[in-house]
């Protein structure tokens, strides 16, 4: 049955007969629960579909890679070609990092949270590599997220070369180049400082942004409204966990109670809470990696 619906699927209108069609996928409470069988499957159905259109019975795959995707749950089948190649976290601008960078579409995500406005003030006291703040800059500006990297896509001659060009130049005229959008960056380490400016530079946007080398215990904010967003660091053996809770006690003293001030602080402490010292407005589940975490969210 499987083997029969992808045969019915027109991969002769998107692959050319040089082209290359790897199959991956995953299954999740069905039947057809080996996934090395279904790629087995869908491949050999892909190859008969292909060998029915271009009247041949073997492909170089030497062409440009149109990766077929599988999902399979509850015994419903999806397939789709990925157009974008490389995650969609790898914006292009962040080439390097440091140890346990949060993802660029996390932290995209989070800072939708913040609501922030072209105009707002973002400050981050442990800015890493500096996602955090290159992303609210970017969304500040309108700046499209990926516009700096290319897609796998790009190479199928099924989609003309001018659909992506006339997507970017849209994308470019979209940018708010007069926002008044100002980041503040922190951190103990330079080796952080010098890669969140870098990184900034090949985002375009490192005329919004000024960082230094700070401990959070000197941290202080600046006046009228501001928002921190920030991934504080916190380990899994008792001594991290002793230094996390340390960070958060200081960062509840360094960050003031005060309705111009809005807060949005990642941790996987179950008691963050208690130690920074106020209950937050709102909490958010979500996974940093592999780390069942928590958006602890002060706006009120």
């Amino acid at each position: 049955e499987l083997f029969q619906g992808v045969l019915k699927i027109p991969f002769e209108e998107y692959l050319g007969k040089d082209d290359a069609f790897p199959v991956k996928g995953w299954s999740l409470n069905s039947q057809l629960a080996s996934v090395p069988d279904c790629q087995s499957i869908i491949k050999r159905a892909a190859v008969k579909r292909m060998e029915q259109h271009y009247h041949q019975s073997w492909f170089t795959e030497t062409g440009a890679v149109h990766q077929i995707q599988f999902s399979i749950r509850k015994n419903i089948v999806t397939i789709f070609l990925d157009t974008s190649g490389a995650g969609l976290h790898k914006r292009g601008y962040r080439q390097t990092s440091l140890l346990a960078p949060i993802k660029e579409t996390l932290a995209a995500g989070i800072v939708d949270f913040t609501r922030l406005y072209d105009d707002s003030v973002i400050c981050d006291p442990f800015c890493g590599s500096g996602t955090l703040l290159i992303e609210s800059v970017m969304k500040g500006m309108n700046i499209a997220p990926g516009i700096n990297r290319r897609f796998a896509a790009e190479k199928w001659d099924c989609i003309p070369s001018s659909a992506w060009k006339n997507a970017r130049q849209e994308a470019l005229e979209s940018i708010r180049r007069d926002a008044k959008i100002k980041a503040y960056g922190c951190d103990i380490d330079p080796q952080a400082v010098e890669l969140t400016m870098a990184n900034a530079k090949k985002a375009g946007v490192a005329a919004h942004i000024r960082t230094k080398v700070q401990d959070i215990s000197q941290f202080s904010l600046p006046t009228g409204r501001a928002i921190v967003v920030c991934n504080p660091p916190y380990g899994e053996r008792l001594l991290e966990i002793k230094e996390a809770e340390r960070l958060y006690q200081i960062m509840g003293n360094v960050f003031p109670a005060d309705p111009e001030k809005k807060y949005y602080i990642i941790s996987p402490h179950e008691e963050f809470e208690h130690i920074f010292g106020r209950t937050a407005d709102r909490r958010r589940k979500l996974y940093n990696g592999m780390i069942k975490c928590q958006l602890f969210m002060y706006f009120r």
